[in-house]
């Protein structure tokens, strides 16, 4: 790896698989660059950015975010449930 490029990982989870691609990039790329750059969009077409949220280790964030070496941008499903009502009904059963 050169001095001029950062190790990034970009995440996206199915409920019944995750994929996690490792690429290599630009030192001043953005988390969109970055999720281009992965491929993960054409590997899973129903991911839309302008309406699925992003994140950097769990914390979410902008599109435009500089990413760091060793940073996993994750893109998160949209919810299917409000995440109370879950826990009330998994506390019901």
């Amino acid at each position: 790896m050169g001095n001029d490029l950062i190790r990034v990982g970009v995440a996206y989870a199915k409920p019944e698989l995750q994929t996690v691609i490792e690429i290599e990039l630009a030192i001043d790329s953005t988390v969109e660059q970055a999720i281009k750059a992965s491929g993960i969009l054409q590997q899973f077409p129903e991911i839309d950015l302008n309406r699925q949220k992003v994140g950097i280790f769990s914390q979410a964030c902008k599109l435009d975010k500089a990413v760091q070496t060793g940073d996993r941008i994750e893109i998160y499903r949209p919810l299917t449930q409000n995440p109370m009502s879950a826990r009330r009904n998994r506390a019901q059963k």
